[in-house]
C-alpha cells in the first residue's frame, strides 16, 4: 500500500456538509483513494470559503447553510440510496443527518456528534444534556432503533476516531513488550480484558500542537490550526472523563449522569478551563485542557469488565490537549471575556512556518509505567503528503478517509462508533499520512517534580489518581 493506492471503488453520490479546513484537506485524499468521479461529489456549506478549491478538483459547491428547517428539502435530490453524506460542518445536527440518511438508505460519517446550532452552550438544558455523554447516548439510542441499516460511523475523525485503533494497538504493544504476547481480540469483552489483566489504569489522548505561523495572534483575535468554531464549541462544554474503577477522590465539582452507561463524569465548569497533566515523546510533561471528546467516554465504555451486573474494571480515560501557542493565548482570552468569542477569528494555513502536531495515545499504569503510541508529524511533511493540509488537519482527514473506506467496505453495519470497526484497516489507511508510527515508553508519573516549591495533597499511594493528573 502506499499514497496512490485506490482503497475502494464507489457507485454513488457523496454530499460533503461543512467545507472548512477538514473538507478542503479530505477532498484531493477521496478523489486519490477512492475510485469515483468528482461529478458525483456535491459540497453543501454555510459559507464561501473553499469555493476555489471546489472549483480546482471540478466539484459542485453549493453555498446554503442547513437549518432545521430546510435540511430534509435540500439534501433530498442529492441523496438517495447507496450514496454518503460525510458531516464535517458545525451547528448542524448529527442526529438529525443519521435518520435522514437512514429514511434513504445511505452510508453517512461524521467527526463528531454535532447538535443544532446553539445546543453545546444551551442554558436551558443541564449540563449533562448538553455534555457529549448526553449527545452519545442519543446516538446509542438510533442504534437499538436501526439494527442492521445503512452504515453510520459516529466520531471517525483524529480524535475521536483514528485513536481509538491506536488504544488497541497499543495494548498489543505493551502485551508483547511484557512478555506476555496477546492473540488480537475478536470482541469488546476480548479488548477489555485485556486491558484489565495489563494493568491499564488511565487513557490520555495526548496532544502537543507546536506548529508556529510569521504573523502574531493580534489582542482580540482567535487563532487556531483547525475549526475555530469547533474548538470553542467543544471548549465550552462542560470537561469530561470516562472514570476508573480505581479512582478514589471523587472531583467536588464532579457530577455523574443519572442515565445511560454511567461511563462517564463530567466536571462543572468549561472543558477549557481545567487543566491536566500528561506526557508526551517530544514536549515530556505538560500541562493540557481537558476538552470533552467522545473518545474519552466510549473508550471507558468499550474497555469496561462487568461481573453479576457490575462494573469491576474500567479505564479513566480523557482528551489532553495543548493546542499550538497562539491557540492557547486565544483560549486565555476567550475565558477572560466570560467565554464570548473575539470578533476576528484566523485559522492558520499557508503562514504556519514551522512546528509539529504531536498526537498519540498514552496508557498508564501497568507493569512497564506508562507507554506513548501516535504520530510525530511535523508541516513541512504534511505539505508534500497532501494538497490543502497542514500537520494538525492531515491528522483528521486521513482518518476520514479511513471511515470512509471501512463504510463503503461494510455498508450494512447500523449505528457504528469507532471501537467497533475493524482497527488493523483504519490504521494501515491513515498511518500512510500519520508518518512512521512512534511507540515509547516512559516512567514518567504526574508526581515527578511535585511538592518541591510548595506543600501539595497528592495521593502518593497511586500516582494515577486523576487527583494527581488535575491542575489545581
Amino acid at each position: 500500500m502506499d499514497r496512490q493506492t485506490q482503497h475502494t471503488a464507489f457507485a454513488g453520490r457523496l454530499v460533503i456538509i461543512g467545507f472548512g479546513s477538514i473538507g478542503q484537506g479530505v477532498l484531493p485524499l477521496i478523489l486519490r483513494h477512492i475510485d469515483m468521479p468528482a461529478d458525483r461529489i456535491t459540497i453543501v456549506t454555510a459559507e464561501e470559503q473553499g469555493a476555489a478549491v471546489a472549483a480546482e478538483y471540478g466539484v459542485t459547491f453549493i453555498k446554503e447553510p442547513l437549518t432545521r428547517d430546510n435540511y430534509a428539502s435540500l439534501l433530498t435530490p442529492l441523496i438517495g440510496r447507496g450514496d454518503f453524506i460525510l458531516n464535517l460542518s458545525v451547528d448542524v445536527s448529527s442526529l438529525a443527518l443519521v435518520e435522514f440518511a437512514h429514511g434513504r438508505d445511505a452510508l453517512y460519517l461524521d467527526t463528531c456528534i454535532e447538535p443544532w446550532a446553539g445546543g453545546y452552550t444551551d442554558t436551558s438544558l443541564s449540563a449533562s444534556a448538553r455534555s457529549n455523554y448526553g449527545l452519545r447516548e442519543q446516538a446509542l439510542a438510533l442504534k437499538a432503533k436501526y439494527p442492521g441499516g445503512p452504515t453510520a460511523v459516529l466520531t471517525h475523525g483524529a480524535n475521536p476516531g483514528h485513536v481509538s485503533h491506536l488504544v488497541k494497538q497499543g495494548l498489543l504493544d505493551i502485551a508483547a513488550a511484557s512478555n506476555h504476547p496477546a492473540a488480537v481480540p475478536t470482541s469488546r469483552e476480548g479488548w477489555a480484558a485485556l486491558a484489565r489483566d495489563l494493568g491499564i489504569k488511565v487513557i490520555h489522548i495526548a496532544e502537543r500542537d507546536s506548529q508556529k505561523a510569521n504573523i502574531p495572534r493580534a489582542i482580540g483575535e482567535f487563532v487556531n490550526t483547525w475549526s475555530i468554531d469547533g474548538f470553542v464549541g467543544e471548549g465550552c462544554q462542560p470537561a469530561e472523563l470516562g472514570w476508573g474503577t480505581h479512582e478514589r477522590h471523587f472531583p467536588a465539582d464532579g457530577a455523574r449522569h443519572d442515565y445511560g452507561a454511567g461511563a462517564a463524569i463530567y466536571l462543572k465548569r468549561p472543558g477549557a478551563s481545567v487543566r491536566i497533566r500528561t506526557w508526551t515523546p517530544m514536549e515530556g510533561p505538560f500541562h493540557g485542557f481537558l476538552i470533552t471528546h467522545s473518545e474519552a467516554i466510549s473508550l471507558a465504555d468499550y474497555l469496561s469488565v462487568s461481573e453479576n451486573g457490575e462494573t469491576v474494571y474500567r479505564p479513566t480515560s480523557h482528551y489532553a490537549y495543548h493546542p499550538s501557542d497562539d491557540a492557547v493565548m486565544s483560549v486565555h482570552e476567550l475565558a477572560g471575556k466570560n467565554w464570548k468569542m473575539q470578533d476576528r477569528k484566523r485559522l492558520m494555513r499557508d503562514e504556519i512556518v514551522s512546528g509539529y502536531d504531536e498526537l498519540g495515545v498514552l496508557l498508564a499504569g501497568h507493569a512497564k509505567g506508562a507507554y506513548w503510541l501516535g504520530s510525530h508529524l511535523d508541516i513541512h511533511t504534511a505539505r508534500t503528503l497532501a494538497p490543502h493540509n497542514g500537520a494538525t488537519t492531515l491528522q483528521v482527514t486521513s482518518s476520514v478517509l479511513a471511515g470512509l473506506v471501512w463504510a463503503i467496505e461494510n455498508p450494512r453495519k447500523g449505528v457504528i462508533e469507532p471501537e467497533e470497526m475493524d482497527f488493523a484497516r483504519c490504521l494501515a489507511i491513515a498511518g500512510e499520512y500519520w508518518g512512521p508510527r512512534v511507540g515509547v515508553f516512559t516512567d514518567w508519573t504526574p508526581l515527578d517534580d511535585r511538592a518541591q516549591l510548595f506543600e501539595e495533597d497528592l495521593d502518593t499511594e497511586d500516582p494515577w489518581q486523576f487527583k494527581n493528573i488535575r491542575v489545581i
